[in-house]
């Protein structure tokens, strides 16, 4: 694999064990997102999503002082102030990772702040080491968070916890974040991606497709569907596992007491 190192995002694939890494890579900026950055982050996201090989991501920062800082507040920011007032009527319809039904994994090791715990809150499971903390503090620079945080907080914790993130702009520690459901569980700095590696490993235990409908199900369920239409939803995604030949192999698997192999089909 062709060096990484000078780049704002190392994207890192290992399809012996089923599983990419992605790095945000601006320790000397906290690790905020650059225009390349994104760019870069939206290439891997699409790799990821399509190489059958791999089955899990875990997605962190270098250094360790920061996960992500938000968007760069002296360029990303200005340019996009800037389009605002150029085309007020323009919409994005879609968020980080929302068409992603693959399992990703954040191992926080430091701020995530703005920008980075939007990002943070389209994956799945969240591991942070002790000195993490976590914020919106876009409304203290007259600004609001617009990548999904208006809408993704307050359906993955509770009312009064996401609107004191979003309205105050106040960092909360990685107990806090704990204690409100933001994230998993918190370690020290040195067991945070071994903790996350050892998340993936059990995944990656699993049928692939079956975890890939299951994360579909409940992503696709949270929409804010009636019980009528996610009921239907779930009839019709669970069925592309049933009829599988993992289905076969799973339970085969089980009643000859051996490891199953899947296959992802």
């Amino acid at each position: 694999m062709p060096d990484q190192s000078d780049l704002p995002l190392i994207y890192e694939k290992d399809p012996a064990n089923k599983r990419c890494v992605i790095t945000f890579n601006r320790p000397e900026r906290m690790n905020s997102m650059s225009q390349e950055l994104l760019r870069l982050l939206r290439d891997a996201t699409e790799d990821f999503n399509n190489d059958p090989d791999i089955w899990v991501a875990i997605l962190t920062g270098a250094g360790e002082r920061a996960f992500c800082a938000g968007a760069d507040l002296g360029s990303t920011i200005p340019a996009k102030s800037a389009g605002a007032r150029d085309n007020p009527l323009r919409v994005q319809e879609t968020r980080s990772l929302h068409h992603v039904f693959k399992p990703v994994i954040s191992a926080v090791n430091g701020y995530c702040i703005a920008g980075g715990l939007e990002y943070m809150l389209g994956t799945d499971i969240r591991v942070a080491a002790e000195h993490a903390e976590f914020g919106l503090q876009e409304v203290r620079w007259g600004i609001v968070p617009d990548a999904g945080a208006h809408i993704r907080l307050p359906r993955q914790i509770p009312w009064a916890w996401a609107m004191e993130l979003i309205l105050t702009g106040r960092r909360i520690s990685a107990q806090e974040a704990l204690h409100c459901g933001l994230i998993n569980r918190v370690v020290p700095l040195e067991d945070l991606m071994p903790t996350a590696h050892g998340i993936a490993d059990l995944i990656c235990a699993n049928g692939p497709l079956a975890v890939r409908t299951a994360k579909e199900i409940a992503v696709r369920g949270a929409m804010g569907m009636s019980w009528e239409q996610a009921w239907s939803m779930e009839s019709l995604l669970g069925a592309r596992a049933f009829g599988s030949e993992d289905a076969i192999e799973g339970p085969r698997a089980f009643m000859e007491k051996r490891t199953p192999q899947f296959k992802g089909r």
